[in-house]
């Protein structure tokens, strides 16, 4: 197939695969221009990530002194080449790319460099904070004296109560007549469900938030709410349980954050030994980061303090934070059970509860977690539970957690790609995966807007095709499960600010990863079900942008070409002749012949 993907933006010389005469004699435009790398921890000694300003701790020389070394530059500066002989034929066991054992060393550094860490050879985290042991934050360990979480009984009338209805709604929004209101939803594909559901609003100022929260709403330039926010903030400050199902980049994280703000303000402050009043489950680090930024924006001036309680960092911090007391708590299911078990917190005030993305915590398998949290919180609470998709598992939960609850869609329940995605599919043998992968960023590299997202099935997979990115010149980073939460932030921020525009990703890790601009998804290996393709290529193409997905397709994958021909179809998009022969071969049940799909 050919190439084949509209570039946008003209040319202009051979962009970033174009090399520099000579290199600069101590990196003069080097790799680490902005924050920190992380620090490397224990040991080390070798070779160290980035030079200047800021290199980690691990001692040895930077890359940028490296005679052997060759750059690639465009218009925003110059990136590294890592064209070392020397050390580019070294075993992987010897520069250890992912540091998985912690001084392992890092992107082919010698001993310790950007992977080496926390723990400098004593085993990843657990090697740190008491060596998995059980101690202080061992990665197999329960921490303070863990205790198995039970279920209490609830005494209803010994319960404080609450407030939770805080919509009044305004003037303008009730003169609406029904068939405007009918009218609106259509246009934004809304459907609802349940009894005595508000009407939506079409304007901040008739979901009369408070003014701290209009103030910061006003700085950041919103014009108008979003489908999902329109719908959702009515349902959600009348104090009603409530089911959100919308697509990732809908908006939704404001939709219940600041409902839960406004619900803050009306509960007694907290005293001393007091958990939360506010608890979002989320089902990754990087979403749970992202929440806790949104509401550090909107809580600030109403002095409501947050914190975000995840696995793959230390207990430390995390536990100080609990015990000097939080409105609101962001959580991964596993480490908020850790927390509990120890001490560290209680869920007794908590009032008001989120389930973010709970279809994908469902599918990683904290259903169990789930369930024992909710067991801590008291039955008359509110909760929200919000998901990109619908499944009878999700139904069920829900089913389980709300009462009486009432329900917005945005955009049809079947399983549907963005239009504003353009969609290239490639028909190719595995082996011919990475020189179209270079092929491709050399037309993406010379787009002014180039952010691109790299998917790999394995964390493994995901360290070589950066390896070998890096290699050819490409400034590529990568992010995945075996990486420290400090790598990974620090990974994610060269990736926002743009001084990396390349991220390689597997599934798990780019859950919840928001940055706005990504204009290119690049599906290098295809996900195990069709709906990880729809949630993948939806990173890019949000609020409404264009963007790009392009999928390799080999036939080891045959098994989902009926479905990935239906999704082009349904976005009229191009679908290649060879994928429409496997899915009409698949259709007549095929599957483990002729091409391979087992």
């Amino acid at each position: 197939m050919a190439d084949g993907w509209n570039s946008s933006g003209a040319g202009g010389g051979s962009g970033w695969s174009a090399g520099v005469a000579a290199a600069p004699a101590n990196g003069g435009g080097n790799w680490s221009s902005g924050p920190a790398a992380p620090s490397g921890g224990g040991g080390g000694g070798g070779d160290s990530w980035s030079a200047a300003p800021a290199a980690p701790a691990n001692g040895g020389s930077s890359w940028d002194s490296r005679p052997g070394d060759s750059y690639a530059r465009n218009d925003r500066g110059s990136y590294r080449s890592y064209d070392d002989s020397s050390r580019r034929d070294r075993k992987e066991s010897d520069h250890g790319y992912g540091g998985d054992r912690g001084g392992g060393g890092g992107y082919g550094g010698n001993r310790g460099g950007y992977g080496g860490g926390y723990g400098g050879g004593g085993g990843g985290y657990g090697g740190g904070y008491g060596g998995g042991g059980g101690g202080y934050g061992g990665r197999g360990g329960g921490g303070f004296g863990s205790q198995e979480l039970a279920k209490p009984e609830w005494d209803m009338s010994a319960l404080p109560p609450f407030e939770k209805n805080f919509y009044v709604e305004d003037p303008v929004v009730a003169s609406r007549s029904q068939h405007e209101v009918d009218e609106y939803r259509r246009k934004h594909e809304m459907t609802i469900t349940g009894d005595g559901i508000p009407k939506p609003i079409t304007s901040f100022a008739e979901a009369k938030f408070p003014d701290s929260v209009m103030a910061e709403i006003s700085k950041l330039g919103f014009e108008r709410p979003t489908p999902i926010q329109s719908q959702g903030w009515p349902m959600a400050l009348s104090g009603r349980d409530m089911v959100g199902i919308a697509s990732t980049g809908s908006g939704k994280t404001l939709a219940y954050t600041l409902p839960g703000i406004v619900h803050i303000n009306a509960q007694p402050a907290l005293k001393p030994g007091d958990g939360p009043i506010v608890l979002i489950l989320a089902p990754t680090r990087e979403l749970a980061v992202q929440i806790k930024t949104e509401c550090e924006k909107y809580g600030y001036n109403s002095r409501i303090r947050n914190t975000c309680v995840y696995g793959g960092a230390p207990r430390g911090s995390q536990i100080r934070e609990l015990r000097r007391g939080v409105e609101i708590c962001i959580a991964t299911p596993g480490r908020l059970i850790d927390m509990l078990q120890s001490g560290a917190t209680n869920l007794r005030r908590v009032t008001y509860l989120v389930l973010d993305e709970a279809d994908r915590m469902l599918d990683m398998g904290f259903e169990p977690q789930i369930r024992k949290i909710v067991d801590q919180i008291r039955p008359d609470r509110q909760t929200l539970m919000w998901s990109a998709t619908w499944p009878k598992e999700v139904q069920q939960l829900a089913r389980d957690f709300l009462k009486d609850y009432i329900q917005v869609n945005i955009g049809s329940l079947d399983l549907a790609a963005s239009h504003h995605i353009k969609q290239i599919v490639e028909v190719i043998p595995e082996h011919d995966k990475r020189h179209r992968l270079s092929r491709h960023l050399e037309k993406i590299m010379d787009q002014r807007e180039n952010k691109t997202i790299i998917f790999s099935m394995t964390k493994r997979n995901a360290d070589e095709i950066t390896r070998n990115l890096r290699q050819e010149g490409w400034p590529a980073l990568a992010i995945h499960g075996d990486k420290s939460q400090g790598e990974r932030d620090w990974v994610m921020q060269e990736f926002r600010s743009g001084k990396s525009p390349v991220m390689v990703a597997t599934d798990v890790a780019s859950r919840g990863i928001d940055v706005k601009d990504v204009k290119f998804v690049i599906n290098y290996d295809f996900p195990n079900n069709i709906e990880d393709y729809v949630h993948r290529i939806g990173r890019t193409g949000r609020a409404g942008a264009t963007g790009t997905a392009i999928t390799f397709f080999t036939t080891e994958n045959a098994r989902s070409s009926k479905d990935l021909a239906h999704i082009l179809s349904e976005a009229k998009q191009d679908i290649p002749p060879q994928l429409e022969e496997m899915a009409r071969y698949s259709s007549r049940g095929g599957g483990s012949g002729r091409w391979g799909g087992g």
